[in-house]
C-alpha cells in the first residue's frame, strides 16, 4: 500500500473512531440521566424530585403558526415527588398533538415501561357541563413500583394560536432541583420578542440573543425548601417572561405594545358582541330594578340575581380560551366559568344602565400576585376574571361573580390587594384591587364565663368578624350542625371536653360582618391543687401557633395581611375563692404590631379580662424573622398566663 493510500486510510479510520466514541459518549450521557446514581449530591438535598434535563423549543413560523417541542427527564426520589412528573398536554381544536410519549426507567437506568400517545389518559378539562367540550387533557397515569425512578417525557404540538408564549420557568415547585434546563425560541424577522428576566442573579445561566433566536440555559439549581411567612413562590424563583408584539388568536390578528392597546384589542375582538340577551331576560331584570335609581343598588340586585340563578364550573388553566361564552348561552344553561359568569353579570348591568369592566388578574388566596405593569403579554400573568364597577369620587367596587355566597362588593383574600388588568372600550388599564387594611380585618369577642368551685367553666360569647377575618368564617353559614360542632371544638382545641349548648350564626351581607353567638361548658378547665385553683385567664382567643424555627433562614419575612383582635371577657369566679395573685398588665409594641393584656378587678368575684392583638402586614429582611418569632413566643406565653385563686377559710 502506498504511503498516500495509507495516510487516507488512517484518516478515515480516525474519523470513524471519533464518530463511534462521540456516539457512545452521547448514549452514555443520556443513560446517566436515566440512572439516579449520577445525580449530584447537592441536588438531592431537600429534593423530592430532580429535573435531569428539560428542553423547551418554541418555533414561531408565522404569526398564525407555532410549534412547541418539549423533552423532559425527571427523577422522582420519593412519593412526594410524583406530582412533579408534569407529563400532560392540553389540547383542543386549535392544538394538534404531533408527538406524545413517555419512558419510565428504574433507579439503574433500565427501561421498564414505554407509554405511547394512545396510552395516555384522555379526559375532559372541565368539571361539569358541555361549554368547552373540545377542551381536553392527555396525561400520564403511572403507579411506581419502587423509588427512585425516572420519566422521560416528549411532547410536540402545533397551534395556530401564537398569543400564548410559554415562559422559561426552570423551577415550578418547592423540593424540586434542576440539573439542566434550556429554552429556545425561534421567530421570523417580522416578529419582535420582548423579554423580562426575574431572579436570575447568582445562577449558572447562559443567554444567547440573535436576530431570530433567543435561548437560555441554566444549570444546578438546588431545591427550595418552603419557609413560613415568605414571599410568593413565583416571586422568588428564576423566570423569563416572553411575549410577541403581534400574534394570532382564534384567527384574529393582533399587534400590541402596551396594556392599553392589549385591552382595546381584547375588548373589540373577544368581548364585543358577547353581551346580547333575550327579551324575556331583559324584561325580568328591568322589572327587578323598577323604581330603583341608585346605580349601586341596581348593581346589588343584579348581583343577587346572578348568585341565585347560576352556578360556577371550573376549567383547568390553559383550557377554555380567553374569550367568554356569550351571555345568552350562560342565561340558557345557568352555569359558566369565571369568564362566562363575569361577562353575563356585565351584560345584565348594561341592561340596567350600570357601567362595569371585565377584569383579568391572577387569583390566589395565599399570595397577592400582581400583573406586571411594565410587561404586556396575552397569557400567563392571569388566571381569573372578576368585574370592576367604577364609582365617581369613591373607591371602585369589585365583584367576584363565581361565588353564590360572597356579599356584594366583597372579594376577600382570593383577589385582594393586587394590580389587575381592567378592560374598557378605550383600552386596558392597570388598577389595584381592594386592600383590606389591618384595622379592617377585625375580630371582636365579647361575653364571659363562669368558673365553678370544681374548675368547670360555662361560656357565653359573641364573636364579630370583619374584613379578611369575615372571609375566614362566612362559609360556616352553610355548614351542618355536626360540622359546626367539630369546627368550634377545633377552634378552641385547648379547652378539653367541650360540650356546645348553642350555636347561632348571622351572616350580615349588608355590613359584611359575621356574627357568632356561642355557648358551651367544659369540665376541669381550672386545675385544683390543694386549696388553690389555677385559672388560665384567656379561655377564648389563645394563640397556639409559633412560627417555625429556621437555623439558616433563606427568604425574607413576608406578613401578607394584617389583622386586629379585641377581646373583652367578664369572668365570674367561684364565691368561695379569692384572688391570691394575677398576671401583671402587659404592653408590647414593635414594628410587627402590638399586644396588650389587662385584668381589671370589678369586685371580689368578678374580673374583666381585656386583650388586644394587632399584627401589621409588611415585608422585612430575613434577619428580622427571629425577632418576629420571639414576638409570637411571648404572645403565646402571655396568653397562657394564670390567675391563682385560694379557697376561703
Amino acid at each position: 500500500m502506498s504511503s498516500k493510500l495509507k495516510a487516507q486510510f488512517m484518516k478515515v479510520k480516525y474519523i470513524i473512531l471519533y464518530f463511534v466514541l462521540f456516539t457512545t459518549l452521547q448514549i452514555s450521557s443520556q443513560e446517566n440521566l436515566h440512572a439516579s446514581f449520577s445525580i449530584p449530591a447537592n441536588l438531592k438535598e431537600n429534593a423530592n424530585a430532580v429535573v435531569r434535563s428539560s428542553q423547551l423549543d418554541i418555533t414561531i413560523n408565522s404569526v398564525d403558526d407555532m410549534a412547541v417541542y418539549e423533552k423532559r427527564i425527571i427523577t422522582i426520589l420519593n412519593k412526594e415527588g410524583n406530582s412533579n412528573i408534569d407529563a400532560f398536554v392540553h389540547y383542543d381544536n386549535n392544538v394538534k398533538i404531533k408527538t406524545l410519549e413517555a419512558l419510565v426507567f428504574n433507579q439503574s437506568g433500565a427501561l421498564i415501561k414505554k407509554v405511547k400517545k394512545n396510552d395516555f389518559k384522555d379526559v375532559s378539562a372541565v368539571d361539569g357541563g358541555t361549554l368547552y367540550s373540545d377542551s381536553r387533557v392527555k396525561y400520564l397515569e403511572y403507579t411506581p413500583i419502587s423509588y427512585p425512578y425516572t420519566v422521560e417525557f416528549v411532547c410536540e404540538i402545533n397551534t395556530k394560536n401564537t398569543a400564548f408564549i410559554e415562559s422559561f420557568t426552570p423551577v415550578n415547585d418547592h423540593f424540586l432541583s434542576v440539573e439542566n434546563s434550556s429554552y429556545t425560541i425561534n421567530f421570523p424577522s417580522d416578529i419582535t420578542i420582548r423579554t423580562k428576566e426575574k431572579n436570575l442573579e447568582g445562577l449558572d445561566v447562559s443567554k444567547e440573543s440573535l436576530q431570530n433566536k433567543i435561548s437560555y440555559t441554566v444549570k444546578n439549581i438546588e431545591a427550595i425548601k418552603p419557609e413560613a411567612y415568605s414571599p410568593a413562590f413565583r416571586n422568588i424563583v428564576p423566570v423569563v417572561l416572553l411575549a410577541t408584539n403581534k400574534f394570532s388568536y382564534e384567527g384574529v390578528y393582533a399587534e400590541v405594545e402596551d396594556w392599553e392597546s392589549m385591552g382595546k384589542w381584547f375588548y373589540n375582538n373577544l368581548l364585543s358582541g358577547r353581551s346580547e340577551l333575550n327579551d324575556e331576560t331583559k324584561k325580568q331584570i328591568l322589572y327587578l330594578v323598577e323604581g330603583v335609581s341608585d346605580p349601586i343598588e341596581k348593581a346589588k340586585i343584579v348581583y343577587q340575581y346572578v348568585q341565585e340563578n347560576t352556578r360556577y364550573i371550573s376549567v383547568q388553566v390553559g383550557i377554555g380560551g380567553m374569550q367568554p361564552i356569550s351571555a345568552k348561552q350562560v342565561d340558557l344553561v345557568k352555569y359558566g366559568d369565571c369568564k362566562g359568569l363575569s361577562n353575563y353579570t356585565k351584560a345584565l348591568l348594561d341592561i340596567v344602565g350600570v357601567k362595569s369592566n371585565y377584569t383579568r388578574l391572577y387569583a390566589s388566596p395565599t399570595n397577592q400576585i400582581s400583573v406586571e405593569k411594565d410587561f404586556v403579554s396575552f397569557g400567563g400573568q392571569t388566571n381569573h376574571v372578576i368585574l370592576n364597577i367604577p364609582v365617581e369620587n369613591q373607591d371602585d367596587i369589585w365583584l367576584e361573580c363565581t361565588s353564590q355566597k360572597l356579599p356584594f362588593g366583597f372579594i376577600g383574600d382570593f383577589t385582594d390587594d393586587r394590580d389587575v388588568l381592567v378592560i374598557t372600550p378605550e383600552g386596558g388599564k392597570i388598577k389595584h384591587t381592594k386592600k383590606y387594611h389591618t384595622n379592617e380585618n377585625l375580630q371582636v369577642i365579647k361575653g364571659g364565663y363562669k368558673v365553678s368551685a370544681n374548675g368547670d367553666i360555662d361560656v357565653s360569647i359573641h364573636v364579630n368578624s370583619k374584613g379578611i377575618q369575615y372571609d375566614d368564617k362566612y362559609w360556616l353559614e352553610t355548614e351542618t350542625e355536626r360540622d359546626l360542632d367539630t369546627h368550634y371544638k377545633k377552634r378552641w382545641r385547648y379547652v378539653n371536653g367541650m360540650s356546645i349548648n348553642n350555636m347561632q350564626i348571622n351572616n350580615d351581607k349588608i355590613n359584611n360582618e359575621f356574627i357568632e353567638a356561642i355557648s358551651f361548658v367544659a369540665p376541669n378547665y381550672s386545675k385544683l391543687v390543694g386549696d388553690r385553683m389555677l385559672l388560665p385567664v384567656n379561655a377564648l382567643n389563645r394563640n397556639t401557633d409559633i412560627p417555625d424555627r429556621y437555623r439558616d433562614r433563606k427568604l425574607p419575612l413576608k406578613i401578607k395581611r394584617g389583622f386586629k383582635d379585641v377581646d373583652e371577657i367578664e369572668i365570674k369566679l367561684p364565691t368561695d375563692f379569692t384572688i391570691e395573685s394575677s398576671p401583671n398588665n402587659m404592653v408590647i409594641e414593635n414594628k410587627f404590631g402590638s399586644y396588650k393584656a389587662e385584668i381589671i378587678v370589678k369586685d371580689t368575684s368578678t374580673i374583666l379580662y381585656k386583650r388586644e392583638l394587632l399584627i401589621n402586614d409588611g415585608e422585612y429582611p430575613k434577619e428580622d424573622y427571629e425577632a418576629y418569632r420571639e414576638f409570637y413566643k411571648e404572645i403565646n406565653k402571655l396568653d397562657n398566663s394564670k390567675i391563682a385563686l385560694i379557697k376561703n377559710q
